[in-house]
């Protein structure tokens, strides 16, 4: 792991969260984009401890920047090949705006999707692609 790379932090218990993990995954074929638990090693030490504490946001961690809530989203699909910069139009929606649809999800995931007792385990196949 260096600088360079691009981190997505997600809530490990988190169904909602692990299926997106999933999808995003399935359609990384760059694979230049790994993966981490927010509960994770990897976050306690590139991460902020506030972002530690809630674990409502997808964390982006972004070439060495930080990115949270739409504003994550947006730069994950933009960094995924088959997206590219068709994604990038939405960036000039407000940001309050964005994250207030953002933040209803957030809220209300657990209640929609469940939650898990334990963090996601990835694969023997997927290993490459987490850092814990």
């Amino acid at each position: 792991m260096n600088a360079s790379d691009n981190i997505v932090f997600f809530d490990g218990v988190c169904n909602f969260c692990n299926g997106t993990v999933n999808w995003l995954m399935a359609r990384n074929k760059r694979r230049n984009i790994l993966f981490s638990s927010l509960q994770g090693s990897t976050a306690k030490r590139l991460l902020p401890n506030e972002m530690l504490v809630d674990l409502s946001s997808i964390v982006y961690y972004r070439k060495g920047s930080i990115h949270t809530k739409s504003t994550a989203v947006l730069f994950i699909c933009k960094d995924m090949a088959w997206y590219g910069g068709a994604v990038l139009p939405f960036l000039l929606v407000p940001r309050f705006v964005r994250d207030g649809v953002y933040n209803w999800v957030a809220r209300n995931r657990y209640k929609w999707f469940g939650k898990s007792d334990a963090c996601r385990i990835p694969t023997a196949a997927e290993r490459a692609c987490f850092l814990d």
